[in-house]
């Protein structure tokens, strides 16, 4: 059976595993938001970060890219995935249709934030959004890393995210 992954953060360019398809995907229902605060990966516990998550949002769609696993290739992905993103807990491991950019619908894995944990922050305005990000880093890097790869990716396949735009310019400001 295939396995999918819809990337919309970090997983657009660091997925960390074998793509066999890469292909643009609409996930209705969900909104894509610095809305987890990162208490590992792009800040501490002291000085949280944020990162990217799938806010549960009616009426509302993230366009993403839709993965195919190399075949063969399951279980380690999955595997690997659920140490990388389920690390606090913060994200819950779902299975949601995926509408493929050239007529196909697919099953895909996707990790969407728990709103009822402590490190959801979401509906925070966006500027407070760009002075964490810009003071943050974890044990990944600098929270701006996180933030430019992304926005910098969604550009290269043509993907236009308002408030990641806005995000990366007022950011870009501040650690001028």
């Amino acid at each position: 059976m295939e396995m999918w992954v819809f990337g919309y953060g970090s997983l657009l360019w660091k997925p960390g595993f074998d793509v066999a398809e890469s292909v643009i995907g609409r996930l209705p229902g969900y909104a894509r938001s610095f809305c987890m605060r990162s208490i590992h990966h792009r800040g501490t516990v002291e000085n949280p970060g944020l990162v990217l998550a799938l806010d549960a949002m009616t009426g509302r769609a993230c366009d993403g890219m839709a993965l195919r696993v190399v075949p063969g290739q399951e279980a380690q992905t999955l595997e690997y995935l659920r140490e990388r993103e389920l690390i606090s807990s913060a994200y819950v491991e779902k299975t949601l249709d995926v509408q493929l950019a050239d007529g196909r619908s697919v099953a895909a894995l996707v990790y969407v934030i728990d709103a009822d944990h402590d490190q959801y922050c979401g509906g925070m305005p966006l500027e407070e959004q760009a002075q964490i990000i810009t003071a943050a880093v974890g044990g990944m890097g600098p929270n701006t890393e996180y933030l430019f790869n992304t926005a910098s990716h969604l550009s290269k396949i043509g993907l236009h995210d308002a408030s990641l735009e806005w995000l990366h310019n007022r950011v870009k400001e501040l650690c001028a």
